[in-house]
């Protein structure tokens, strides 16, 4: 039996770009990075992750967000943790 197996796949080239740029300033490879992944997925007998359809409220705060709208400023983490707990 093989001691690795070949992956190909097709991504979107600024997504992998991106990508490996994070994965670079963590210190790991992309075939490191999908290792891990499969590892998780193994693991978890599922994606490591949630995978949901965002709600109406969240996709309002989204579009919100994309669009600069309803962002407030702070000059502290604590004054932002302030506002969060009233």
């Amino acid at each position: 039996m093989a001691k690795t197996a070949m992956i190909t796949t097709r991504v979107d080239p600024d997504l992998k770009a991106d990508a490996e740029k994070v994965l670079s300033k963590l210190g790991i490879s992309t075939t490191e990075a999908i290792n891990l992944f499969l590892s998780q997925v193994r693991l978890r007998r599922g994606l490591p992750f949630d995978v949901v359809i965002p709600n109406k409220t969240t996709l309002k705060a989204m579009k919100d967000a994309e669009e600069g709208r309803n962002l407030s400023s702070y000059d502290s983490l604590d004054k932002f943790f302030e506002k969060m707990a009233t």
